[in-house]
């Protein structure tokens, strides 16, 4: 996405994010969901790759490594939240001074992780432990981003308004346009001494860990939304949430369709022409299922109940077995021997299948012959 090197260096990452985030703005790209989910997507290769843990993550494990790193979660977060994000790479242009006073004192910025469960947890629920990390309210002192016992001063560019009027066009179309004060970055005060931990940012890096639970018939890629588990707003009030998508691993055996479950059962030639009991496999262990004489390749039977729950009725869906019919690709003297006695008895034309196949070669022929 940013088009960098392996080896890029930090600086070299962070011309090429502005310069891709510019390019896809919204305000550049109107009514252009494609422009606007690029400008996301560059966001999230940014903080990847400027961030030296996750980069080292990325480089060995791709996108599977980022799992459970508190990455956030552009794809709910709005524009301005992701310029917001990044004041000091967008200080200077027109977006970034323009969006600036929009967000402040908004809710906080969303976070995403990712969690993977079996099938057999989807059809009964489950629930598991997230530990990730988030940037939250410095411990010394308390998010003022001001070290203790010192104050802070109004901001002299605003007065303490936290906005300021500026000109924007020229000639005829000159005008004036309120934004944040780009001194106190529209807080209205100034830190004079700052925090020794944050360093006057008033926020930190911090381990978080809760549990979630996922409800029963959830289907893979779906998110559950934590509220208030993201990072806090500017000024502190609103958090944003915590989106944790789903991962449903493969089953073995059990493919899902919706809420059903499909199955599929090798069996024998002889088993599908004289019938047979035989056991297939379920999600709660294996179920006995009667296969009738004359079964054909590729039957469907219906094992009513044993499928997935549906998540707002709660209603189970089924597991459909498709048998497969298997012919053997060697025989012993034998077994040949029975077979071509069979095959001596066998008239091919009164079979239903075989019947309806003949008369229509006839016909296509006589056809031809015309």
């Amino acid at each position: 996405m940013l088009g960098v090197s392996r080896d890029a260096p930090p600086e070299e990452i962070k011309r090429a994010y502005r310069k891709a985030a510019l390019k896809y703005h919204p305000d550049r790209n109107p009514d252009n969901a494609e422009a606007e989910a690029k400008f996301k997507e560059t966001a999230e290769a940014y903080e990847v790759l400027s961030d030296p843990q996750r980069r080292r993550r990325y480089d060995q494990f791709g996108h599977a490594g980022m799992a459970g790193m508190g990455m956030h979660d552009f794809g709910h977060m709005g524009v301005e939240d992701i310029f917001s994000m990044f004041e000091d790479i967008f200080a200077g242009t027109p977006f970034g001074s323009r969006r600036a006073g929009g967000f402040r004192g908004g809710r906080g910025v969303d976070l995403q992780t990712t969690v993977e469960i079996t099938l057999a947890e989807v059809a009964t629920g489950a629930e598991r432990t997230l530990e990730f990390e988030r940037r939250d309210f410095c411990d010394e002192c308390g998010g003022s981003g001001a070290a203790p016992g010192s104050k802070k001063r109004t901001c002299p560019t605003c007065g303490g308004y936290g906005k300021v009027e500026q000109s924007s066009g020229f000639g005829i179309l000159l005008g004036r346009m309120v934004t944040a004060c780009p001194a106190c970055q529209g807080r209205g005060t100034l830190v004079v001494t700052p925090c020794r931990r944050c360093a006057g940012a008033g926020r930190a890096p911090k381990p978080r860990v809760l549990t979630v639970k996922i409800p029963p018939g959830i289907h893979d890629g779906q998110s559950i939304a934590l509220r208030g588990e993201g990072e806090p707003g500017e000024d502190g009030t609103m958090r944003g949430h915590l989106h944790c998508y789903v991962r449903v691993a493969e089953h073995p055996f059990l493919d899902r369709q919706n809420n059903h479950l499909v199955c599929r059962v090798p069996i024998g030639f002889t088993q599908a022409a004289l019938g047979a009991k035989v056991e297939v496999p379920t999600l709660t262990g294996k179920a006995e299922l009667k296969i009738p004489r004359g079964t054909q390749h590729g039957q469907v039977f219906k094992l009513a109940g044993l499928g997935l729950p549906d998540m707002r009725s709660g209603r189970k869906g089924d597991e459909l077995v498709q048998v497969l019919v298997e012919i053997p690709k060697k025989l012993n003297t034998e077994q040949e021997k029975i077979l071509r006695q069979f095959a001596e008895t066998e008239d091919n034309t009164v079979l239903p299948e075989s019947r309806g196949f003949f008369e229509k070669l006839v016909d296509y022929l006589s056809g031809q012959d015309g």
